[in-house]
């Protein structure tokens, strides 16, 4: 069951690696938190811990149900152009997924060696997971497309603490949840103020108003 759903994980972040509209970008988010919500809450029921059961459940209200809301609502407010202003294309896109895929699995072979290949799957997963979210704060152009960006290496770097140490102190996790969402709130408000001084939030052209 688990395997099925870092598949999931997997083509949800492909999906979203290859969009090139917003909407498609928020929903490939929305698609990945759920299936991580599903991993956390699967643990938590192996576990029989209350605490994961409660970090499941902020997972899912936090990541598959406000933020994708508040992103959805910021698109729809700033009448902004949904296209994410490629600077590489789809298709080169999926080549870089596809090297990333591979990197991550050699990497984690090198860390732990042949003879733990289930673990190996779930680590290679999450670094597969920061790298797609780098890829995205690089490579495109609007500032949407980076917000999600962060919030998908967000979702790499929680898979990888679950898989490391079976899941952070519980205040953490419900610290660093915190702070994502005030992250939201102030990046959706500073994204609404840009587009009402400029008229877009594409970032290449932002930078052209340096000096």
């Amino acid at each position: 069951m688990q395997l099925i759903i870092l598949f999931g994980v997997l083509v949800s972040t492909y999906l979203m690696v290859i969009a090139k509209r917003i909407p498609a970008l928020i929903r490939g988010f929305r698609y990945q938190s759920f299936c991580l919500f599903l991993v956390t809450f699967f643990i938590a029921l192996h576990e029989h811990e209350l605490d994961l059961f409660i970090v499941a459940g902020l997972l899912f209200i936090l990541k598959v149900s406000l933020i994708p809301f508040l992103l959805y609502r910021i698109v729809r407010r700033i009448k902004v152009n949904e296209d994410l202003g490629l600077f590489i294309n789809a298709q080169l896109s999926l080549l870089f997924a596809l090297g990333f895929t591979y990197l991550s699995w050699v990497f984690t072979m090198y860390l732990i060696g042949p003879g733990n290949e289930r673990f190996g799957i779930i680590l290679a997963v999450a670094f597969f997971i920061v790298l797609a979210g780098l890829f995205l704060m690089i490579f495109r152009m609007t500032a949407l497309a980076q917000i999600v960006g962060l919030l998908v290496m967000e979702n790499g770097l929680f898979l990888l603490a679950s898989t490391i140490s079976g899941g952070m102190p519980f205040f953490v996790e419900i610290a660093i949840f915190f702070d994502v969402f005030v992250s939201i709130l102030i990046m959706g408000f500073f994204v609404y103020r840009i587009n009402k001084l400029f008229t877009h939030i594409d970032v290449n052209k932002l930078s052209r108003l340096r000096g």
